[in-house]
């Protein structure tokens, strides 16, 4: 364990380090969430106005939630690419025969998703403050929502980082990301689920991110809904991902 322990603050740390100190890591993934904010909750408020759209927090709250949950995803696909990078550079296939404990390295840089998506969440948290959000929930459910994003963050960084371990090249960035963002916009971005029409409402009505969404919008608003539907389904996503990064870490072992 202490070995274990070793590996996950040493990975980790750097992870954070080279996210803070260098602006091309850091802007992107704060400037990103804000453009969305910024376009969906200013840019399409009148979509408020449509007749049965009802949310009681208002537009801005209701785009805020999938901002939030948008920046934890993307918060764990950019880890993805850090590993990508990693192989790339040399440091990863290093660190595989330094480590003692090599389960250690998959802990490490989903922890440093942790933390760079903590930067992240709280700007995005402060700017839709300023832009007006209105919160109902209380602090109980604000714990689950953060608890949410928490989850989403750690499903994207095992599914990103076990890709990246598989690939082990910085030219697999398209296709760590673009399933989750598929996922992302697949579900009601702009409008509630019952607002949907066509394909694009069959396709959202099953999409698993659909389930959190509403959870955390519902939290938000005061209204709990689908809680064990959203949890159990992010706890299965964490489970089946974190099977998969381990199998991506022995695939770059035995490829040295």
């Amino acid at each position: 364990m202490r070995r274990f322990l070793h590996v996950t603050r040493g990975v980790a740390w750097r992870s954070i380090h080279n996210t803070v100190v260098n602006p091309a890591i850091l802007v992107p993934s704060i400037v990103f969430p804000l453009f969305f904010l910024v376009a969906f909750a200013g840019g399409l408020s009148r979509i408020a106005e449509v007749p049965n759209f009802h949310y009681r927090p208002g537009y801005t709250s209701f785009q805020f939630v999938f901002v939030f949950l948008q920046s934890a995803a993307f918060g764990g696909v950019f880890t993805g690419f850090a590993v990508a990078r990693d192989f790339d550079s040399g440091f990863a296939r290093r660190l595989l025969l330094s480590a003692p404990h090599r389960g250690g390295i998959i802990a490490g840089y989903v922890l440093g998703a942790l933390l760079r998506w903590a930067i992240t969440g709280a700007v995005v948290t402060l700017a839709a403050a300023i832009a007006g959000m209105h919160v109902y929930g209380d602090g109980a459910e604000l714990v689950a929502l953060l608890g949410l994003g928490v989850l989403m963050n750690l499903v994207a960084a095992l599914w990103a980082c076990g890709l990246a371990m598989f690939l082990r090249t910085e030219q697999a960035g398209a296709v760590i990301q673009m399933p989750v963002f598929v996922l992302l916009f697949l579900a009601p971005v702009y409008v509630p689920l019952s607002l949907l029409t066509g394909w694009i409402h069959d396709v959202a009505r099953y999409n698993p991110v659909t389930a959190v969404l509403q959870a955390a919008r519902g939290l938000l608003a005061g209204s709990p809904t689908e809680l064990a539907l959203a949890f159990g389904l992010l706890a299965a996503g964490a489970l089946i991902f974190g099977a998969f990064a381990r199998r991506g870490l022995a695939s770059a072992e035995r490829a040295g």
